[in-house]
């Protein structure tokens, strides 16, 4: 039979190769979703500027790095879980589905992007945002049927958010998300039916001046 101390000073060695595997790896975690925060962003930024190219070089470094973090957290699922890692992924998420319907592909899901399903949702859920300032650019320019469809893309985000009524422990607060994204969707109806009547206003007085003026 070991003597205790003998015994503790076993346990703590390999506690120690534990937990300075699990530090290194943390270090490394929290860089790499530095990054990743900084890819997601600058994607974000290209595609408002209209910088196609740029968003999706970005995008794809982006994508690179959530792999990064997969590889290099294999061993320790609690820190891919954490709340810095996951709330990088989130804005990965939340600039791909951007990307995708700004430019009017298909709406990637979870699996295409490989993200837990309550990072995907918090992710989707920011996006709204990203669309009604999208929504706005264009409205400076006048109504347009981009803008329509930009906020029906809005609108059916919205309708499948109220459907994840779940504890907040399970879907990492989405709840909250939801109500907010309820206000920014109703915010920019107003915007858009301000802009159509706007549109419709001038295009009557142009038509009247029009008659007016034949008729002299």
């Amino acid at each position: 039979m070991k003597i205790i101390s003998q015994a503790l000073e076993e346990i703590s060695e390999r506690s120690h190769k534990d937990f300075d595997a699990r530090t290194k790896s943390r270090d490394q975690a929290l860089a790499q979703a530095r990054q990743l925060t900084r890819h997601s962003a600058h994607t974000i930024r290209a595609i408002h500027r209209g910088e196609e190219e740029n968003a999706l070089t970005e995008l794809k470094q982006a994508g690179e790095l959530v792999k990064l973090l997969k590889k290099s957290l294999i061993d320790f699922p609690d820190l891919f879980f954490a709340g810095y890692t996951q709330d990088a992924i989130k804005e990965f998420t939340e600039a791909s589905i951007t990307y995708a319907l700004i430019q009017g592909q298909d709406l990637p899901s979870p699996e295409d992007l490989a993200v837990a399903t309550a990072t995907y949702w918090n992710g989707l859920a920011e996006v709204v945002g990203e669309l009604r300032r999208r929504c706005l650019d264009i409205l400076r320019q006048g109504y347009s049927h981009e803008a329509e469809r930009l906020l029906t893309c809005m609108d059916d985000i919205y309708t499948q958010l109220v459907t994840m009524d779940y504890p907040d422990a399970v879907t990492q607060g989405l709840r909250r998300q939801t109500d907010l994204v309820r206000n920014i969707v109703e915010k920019t109806r107003g915007d858009l039916t301000m802009s159509l009547q706007f549109q419709n206003m001038e295009r009557s007085l142009d038509e009247y001046t029009r008659r007016i003026n034949e008729s002299e």
